[in-house]
């Protein structure tokens, strides 16, 4: 049987080779109209709209697709698509609106876990007003090229559909799907506390090689004070990311000016100045933003409100931004967390033992997103709408409640240094001995002294709320919820 005279397929107009959410020009840039206002590409009518987006982080998406582009890509979708959320969500907001133009009957797309909160989720708000969710996986192991991530992917359509069946989430039928990609408690509609403010922070971001080893350190720490008679203790730190929290400190320390230091002044910190001056300044007259090229010998964010809010306190609490554990530890002042790291400025047993219960890591990892396996935590979408059993700042010292769980914390926290640091252990013994390690044998039901460290903590928590301890995941949930949306009202009410 020989092949066929004619094509089996037919020419097909509805797949073209162009940019999708930006109209360009011929020599590729940014096409404007008239009045100098960017243009948006119209999709070509379709039964169905399906696609594996292309994935960029929100805060790469300016460095990869350059200034020009980003700029007219912010104008053209302002008021859709808030500023930094991931490229992909540029996509969704597309084939929404082409569906509720009509020119499209039902749409399935591909994304990164991170669609299902943050920024980013305000693309599915957008659809959920719009349109129906009708099938999603909210996480789906995805393996391409020996890379394992973790995917959600969503398929919408005409409101109008709306009841014609029951809606499918990770293969099983539910009554409805909320924005952020599950079924049970919408939390989507939790309220930012402002008693919550000022207290959680993203640690500070480098945007270069502002980290020094040991030795090099200790060069700078032993020199000869400086023309302005001060030590380089002012400007050499140690630093600690997620990892060097919950797994082995790799010793590292960093060079950092602050938040406003002149050149002039920075420079009379000799050896500190000259190493970033060879290490950092070179690649920052590279980057495409003006104040890191003007200001290079300065972190990049430095986080001036979360220095603010630290100066005084002889200890604060930090956890690793993307853990596969909740982890909470406490952190001596002189330490910079960076920006692998939630940063909380407290420093008090009370505000730790509620941090480290059970009914702020399951709130957490429910308005959370993932990275590949690791649950990641936010200040505003995850510590700014948690309710605390008080507002914070207003915890009844003296009352018993809240002495218990600060007792339960503490003995929590002894306990597990004592076990990290044991006697006599030797060096092989030390090196299994991480947070990683004793909460991955926690889950495996291995560890029984620190699963009893954690019911007395959380059966404090519970009664300081007012709660029995013995309660589901969901209606945990649904009671804070009912809890945060009454604190709001108080907030909006004062």
């Amino acid at each position: 049987m020989g092949w066929p005279d004619e094509p089996i397929l037919r020419k097909l107009d509805n797949i073209q080779q162009r940019d999708a959410i930006l109209e360009l020009d011929a020599e590729g840039n940014p096409k404007l109209d008239a009045e100098g206002k960017p243009s948006e590409p119209v999709w070509p009518e379709a039964d169905f709209i399906v696609g594996n987006p292309p994935f960029l982080g929100g805060n790469m998406i300016r460095k990869e697709l350059g200034d020009a582009y980003v700029d007219a890509l912010f104008r053209l979708y302002e008021g859709r698509v808030p500023h930094f959320a991931d490229l992909v969500c540029y996509w969704f907001e597309k084939a929404r609106a082409t569906l509720e133009m009509e020119r499209a009957s039902r749409v399935g797309l591909l994304a990164t876990q991170g669609i299902r909160g943050g920024v980013n989720r305000v693309v599915l708000d957008r659809i959920q007003d719009s349109a129906h969710i009708f099938n999603a996986w909210s996480d789906k192991p995805w393996i391409l090229d020996g890379a394992a991530v973790h995917v959600s992917i969503v398929c919408f359509e005409d409101a109008a559909n709306n009841g014609s069946k029951p809606p499918m989430l990770d293969g099983v039928a539910v009554h409805h799907i909320h924005p952020d990609l599950s079924s049970g408690v919408n939390t989507t509609g939790a309220n930012v506390l402002p008693e919550n403010d000022q207290i959680c922070f993203m640690g500070p971001s480098a945007k270069g090689d502002f980290d020094i080893d040991t030795e090099t350190a200790r060069r700078m720490l032993t020199a000869p004070r400086n023309v302005n008679k001060r030590p380089n203790s002012d400007v050499v730190r140690p630093v600690a990311s997620g990892v060097d929290l919950v797994q082995h400190n790799r010793g590292l320390w960093t060079i950092d000016f602050g938040v406003d230091i002149s050149e002039e002044e920075a420079a009379k910190y000799e050896l500190p100045f000259e190493y970033v001056r060879h290490h950092v300044f070179p690649k920052r007259q590279e980057t495409q933003r003006q104040e890191y090229r003007l200001r290079w010998w300065l972190y990049g964010r430095s986080r001036p409100l979360m220095r603010q809010a630290l100066k005084g306190l002889k200890r604060y609490i930090v956890t690793p931004a993307t853990s596969k554990h909740r982890i909470f530890v406490w952190v001596k002042p002189e330490v910079l967390c960076n920006q692998g790291t939630l940063v909380f400025a407290r420093s008090d047993d009370y505000f730790f033992g509620v941090l480290h219960s059970r009914a702020h890591e399951v709130w957490g990892l429910h308005m959370g997103t993932q990275l590949e396996d690791r649950p990641r935590y936010t200040p505003t979408s995850t510590f700014e709408t948690f309710p605390f059993p008080w507002p914070p700042g207003r915890e009844p010292q003296d009352s018993p409640l809240v002495k218990a769980i600060a007792g339960a914390a503490r003995k929590l926290v002894e306990q597990r240094d004592n076990w990290l640091n044991p006697p006599h252990a030797g060096p092989e013994e030390l090196a299994k001995r991480t947070l990683t390690n004793l909460y991955n044998d926690r889950s495996k039901g291995k560890c029984a002294w620190l699963e009893n460290a954690h019911r007395k903590l959380d059966e404090a928590v519970f009664a300081a709320y007012g709660w029995p301890d013995a309660l589901t995941d969901e209606e945990l949930l649904r009671r804070l919820l009912a809890l945060n949306q009454a604190r709001a009202s108080e907030s909006a009410g004062s």
